[in-house]
């Protein structure tokens, strides 16, 4: 009897629901604009289109999207930091995937406002520092002014290069309930955001690029041109002017937007300690002698900007620079003493201002603001306490009580009594301002579990935009067409990313033309291209010249703890002299430190402190040391290092330091284990030493580099030798081959010498091969060549310098593994024949050789940084000549 067979039905997956259902199924909160429907029931004409081009994108699309973005943030090197900590971690940039998208209508007004504003303040800042009529007819409180610490009462009366006191400025805007949108603060000092939007528009327009082509969203390129362009103009030295960004260094939280910028505008990144004055005027400290400065872009705040005269400790500034500004030698943008500008309490005198200088109402409005140290303004603002925000008058001032903004509506009552009296007893200090809900933007959170199938949502967050504008030559003043948006976190209001707020993309749409306008190709002059192929600072000079001696340091002293801790389980542990040469070794390079009893006393004490010393920046100096050190000076020229330089740099560091972390908390870090993780630590420097000697431009900087390089590893490799020589070590099987292979030339000793441990056959590979780079006349060869190039000798021509590195020219493999006593030529610098010890006369001339190989790394490297670093035969005279 057969069965009846019955066809199941299949098994039907549910549709993936498109990203741009989940659009509209997303709202902003109750009283917030919707950013994604503006006005309209529906999703908005421009985000409607946007979706469009996603050919309904399922959620999963939008997750993979995510990922790759955050990859690209992360090896871009994309970093922004709350607080600089030279043991934490870089904190990655935070982008948030979906553009804000302000369409033409919008952005008219916008720009009109914006526009408007700028004119008022030039013209505010040129009655302060002019005839300060405002302040003499009541228009602006003097206490606004003059109470102000960045008010500079040494910049009154002085009148800009250029005449133009505002070169760029940004405007925060909060876009209302009801659509408008409210100037909230306005910045004029160094405002940051010019380099992170760049980022920002490279990203997300890679991510949709047929949603950026469809909406026509205006380019940025032409607007920087603009500004450079303007900046030349006005400078003392027009079209030809050499300028300059001035950084606070790589420990500010911006750095990595300074040298982005600095490097997409072809501007010399510099700090205070690069420049000097002379004369009342600029220059730049470089290898080839002092360069002319004649404009500068600053990114330090104004007060550390000249300790003459400014703040007395200011290590950020430099000495006479107001002077060079008042003698007209220099522009600055802005114009120091613009940050009495950023008062939030001016936002309510502007009105008034700008019907008495514009003769007009300003047509992009200020949230209400109310200045309490005015008392009808204080009483007015009291009651209303509970729906401002409280704001310092004078932000950022140590003795006029600054503090962090806080919202009123946030506030217990209890606590709003307490602010309320405060309010009253130091009414000046105190400004309040009304308060409007953020408009909300859809923005995509990830569930980090792409490959597990789990999908992201869609939420809608509060977001406020900056805009940027910049001078435009005689023109007057461009806004930036776009700017950067900056996203509050889940259930905040205050849009920061100190408290974990994002940023995104700002594409600003147009009904005309895009402008294609690049800055890759600019127009360079002849005398201006032979001047950027040589400029390099003395600072960054001297950071690659330590850039290099780090990076030859952390791999000696890998190489030389992966010998120790094999040697410390091979079939030698129990060689009395290769156990004295490693011990001396360990405690010179301070892989351990000098009190710790040797190898030869007690093996597992010398080993394990050896190991806890690989992941620390404290006690011994060994490999996390270096390494750590190598990132930190590599972090001051970022932006001469490729990306793929930067990233390996900083994962290498990351890695050691938390595998040894891990392997700490277990309590079980065994010798296994280092040399598991030193032999992925060399790995990675083998990527790092391969971009340095590949993919650096061969200019000075990189010579610098080399030789810094080199002059490590001469120091390290002859006193490793003759320490073997003194030993006994080199007459020993395992201390023979530890040798040869610390000097990791093992694989070319065994193929040319097979299992021989002969003396002149080590010393003729290790000492006298000049095709061996890891030999000592290889290295000594190489170093006089580098030094003869760096100080522009002719081909074939050595400078002094270059003398003071021993000649391997001289020396004979004969002569030096003859074992008699020998009569030695001194030193170059000292008349000192090293001691055998032991009255010993073995491998005298050796050991003499190395011995002045040795000396003279230490020679050359003082008279390298006094020579190009120090400038010690300079002047530093600061303010006008004799």
């Amino acid at each position: 009897m057969s069965e009846a067979f019955h066809l199941q039905p299949k098994e039907t997956r549910p549709k993936p629901v498109s990203v741009t259902e989940l659009a509209q199924a997303t709202q902003a909160t109750v009283g917030h604009f919707d950013e994604l429907r503006g006005k309209a029931a529906g999703l908005s004409d421009a985000w409607h289109q946007f979706f469009s081009t996603l050919d309904n994108d399922a959620v999963t699309d939008m997750d993979q999207r995510a990922v790759n973005l955050a990859r690209q943030v992360r090896d871009n090197g994309i970093t922004y930091n709350v607080y600089a900590d030279e043991n934490g971690p870089q904190r990655p940039w935070s982008l948030d995937l979906f553009p804000l998208i302000v369409d033409p209508q919008s952005w008219q007004r916008i720009e009109a406002g914006v526009l408007q504003r700028m004119r008022l303040l030039e013209r505010v800042m040129a009655d302060v520092y002019g005839p300060q009529t405002l302040l003499h007819d009541g228009f602006l409180p003097p206490a606004l002014v003059h109470a102000h610490p960045g008010y500079l009462r040494a910049m009154h009366g002085v009148k800009p290069v250029g005449g133009r006191f505002l070169h760029i400025a940004a405007f925060d805007l909060a876009r209302g309930p009801d659509g408008n949108w409210w100037v909230e603060a306005q910045r004029s000092q160094a405002p940051s955001g010019l380099g992170y939007l760049l980022e920002n528009r490279l990203a997300i327009s890679a991510q949709f690029p047929r949603a950026f082509q469809s909406l026509r969203v205006q380019r940025l390129a032409s607007t920087y041109r603009a500004l450079m362009d303007s900046l030349k103009a006005m400078s003392p030295q027009g079209a030809d002017a050499h300028l300059a960004l001035l950084t606070p260094g790589p420990y500010n939280e911006t750095y990595f937007e300074h040298a982005y910028l600095a490097r997409y505008l072809g501007l010399t990144l510099v700090e205070g300690s690069d420049l000097l004055v002379r004369d009342e005027c600029l220059f730049l400290k470089t290898l080839k002698g002092l360069v002319p400065v004649h404009g500068l872009l600053k990114r330090v705040d104004d007060q550390y900007l000249d300790p003459l005269e400014l703040r007395a400790d200011s290590t950020l500034g430099v000495p006479g620079l107001l002077q060079a500004i008042r003698a007209g030698n220099v522009l600055v943008a802005n114009a120091p003493g613009s940050a009495f500008l950023e008062s939030p309490a001016l936002l309510g005198f502007l009105p008034a201002l700008s019907r008495h200088l514009l003769g007009q109402q300003l047509s992009l409005p200020a949230l209400p603001t109310w200045w309490c140290g005015e008392r009808s303004a204080m009483e007015e603002a009291l009651p209303r306490l509970n729906d401002c925000a409280i704001k310092p008058t004078y932000p950022g001032s140590v003795d006029q009580g600054s503090f962090e903004s806080v919202l009123g509506n946030r506030l217990t009552p209890r606590e709003v009594d307490e602010w309320a009296g405060r309010i009253v007893r130091h009414a000046e200090e105190y400004t309040l301002q009304g308060y409007t809900p953020l408009s909300q933007m859809p923005t995509w959170q990830a569930t980090g579990a792409v490959a597990a199938g789990q999908a992201g949502k869609l939420l809608a967050r509060s977001v406020m935009l900056r805009v940027f504008v910049v001078s435009d030559g005689a023109q007057g003043w461009r806004v930036l067409p776009g700017g950067l948006a900056r996203v509050a976190s889940a259930g905040e209001e205050i849009t920061s990313m100190q408290r974990g707020g994002s940023s995104a993309d700002v594409w600003s749409m147009t009904r005309g033309e895009v402008d294609h306008s690049t800055l890759l190709a600019p127009h360079l002059t002849p005398e201006s291209l032979m001047q950027r192929k040589r400029m390099i600072t003395s600072r960054a000079a001297e950071n690659l010249f330590w850039l290099g001696r780090y990076t030859e340091r952390a791999e000696n002293a890998i190489r030389l703890a992966r010998l120790t801790l094999e040697c410390l389980h091979g079939e030698e542990q129990s060689s009395a002299p290769l156990l004295t040469w490693l011990s001396q070794m360990a405690v010179a390079n301070t892989l351990v430190l000098p009190g710790v009893p040797s190898a030869l006393q007690a093996p597992r004490v010398f080993e394990r402190s050896l190991i806890d010393g690989l992941g620390t920046t404290t006690g011994a100096t060994s490999v996390g040391y270096y390494l750590r050190a190598l990132k930190m000076v590599g972090s001051s020229v970022r932006e001469r290092l490729s990306q793929e330089h930067w990233r390996i740099i900083i994962r290498c560091e990351e890695d050691l330091f938390a595998r040894c972390a891990q392997q700490r908390q277990r309590a079980d870090f065994s010798a296994l284990q280092a040399l598991q993780i030193l032999k992925d630590t060399s790995d990675h420097m083998a990527a790092i030493t391969g971009a340095q000697t590949d993919r650096m431009t061969r200019d000075d900087g990189w010579r610098l580099l080399s030789i810094g390089r080199h002059i490590e590893r001469l120091g390290f490799l002859s006193s490793a030798l003759l320490r073997g020589l003194d030993t006994g070590s080199l007459l020993t099987d395992g201390g023979f081959d530890a040798m040869v292979e610390l000097f990791d030339s093992a694989i070319t000793f065994h193929a040319q010498f097979q299992q021989s441990r002969d003396m002149t056959a080590l010393v003729d590979l290790l000492v006298i091969d000049r095709d061996n780079p890891r030999s000592i006349s290889w290295i000594a060869h190489t170093l006089r060549g580098r030094l003869a190039r760096l100080a522009g000798s002719e081909p074939n021509q050595l400078c002094a310098l270059s003398h003071k590195v021993p000649h391997p020219g001289s020396w004979s493999l004969a002569q030096l593994c003859d074992k008699a006593p020998d009569l030695v030529s001194p030193a170059p610098e000292s008349d000192t024949v090293l001691s055998t010890g032991g009255g010993a006369a073995r491998y005298e001339l050796l050991k003499n050789v190395l011995y002045q190989c040795s000396h003279a790394s230490f020679v050359v490297s003082d008279e390298i940084s006094t020579t190009y670093f120090t400038h010690s035969g300079l002047v530093n005279q600061s303010l006008g000549a004799s």
